[in-house]
């Protein structure tokens, strides 16, 4: 693992928080450093960070306000990422994070190499959105 990974991820997670790093930098930043995946889980507001060893580790990150929805609506969160995918006026990575979670996702995954991100339902649900080309 390269020494300075897990401050490279931090300042990866702060930066979509505070919104000074956009989706595509973030995975940029992250593929140049190594990694292969990360995902997100709301439930106990954790980043994890994967290499492709299989090495890994957690970051904590912001809790949202409220539980995750127990019904999955892939139509809402697939609304929720066309909003971040424009960076509509008044977008903010925790606005994201509160209408996904609102909308029934529990967490999802990045995967580097497929390309994509696996959003998913307390009750296994899923929503694949691919990276835009």
């Amino acid at each position: 693992m390269h020494p300075d990974s897990q401050a490279i991820a931090a300042a990866c997670l702060k930066g979509s928080e505070d919104g000074t790093m956009s989706f595509p930098d973030i995975v940029g930043t992250l593929m140049a450093a190594g990694f292969e995946s990360y995902s997100i889980d709301f439930r106990r507001a954790t980043a994890t960070y994967y290499f492709v060893d299989g090495a890994s580790f957690e970051l904590p990150m912001h809790a949202p306000d409220f539980p995750v929805a127990a019904a999955f609506d892939p139509g809402s969160i697939g609304a929720a990422i066309s909003e971040a995918q424009q960076l509509l006026p008044g977008y903010t990575y925790k606005g994201f994070c509160a209408k996904v979670a609102q909308a029934g996702c529990a967490g999802y995954i990045v995967s580097f190499s497929g390309r994509r991100a696996l959003y998913l339902g307390r009750t296994a649900e899923t929503h694949v959105e691919l990276f835009p080309r």
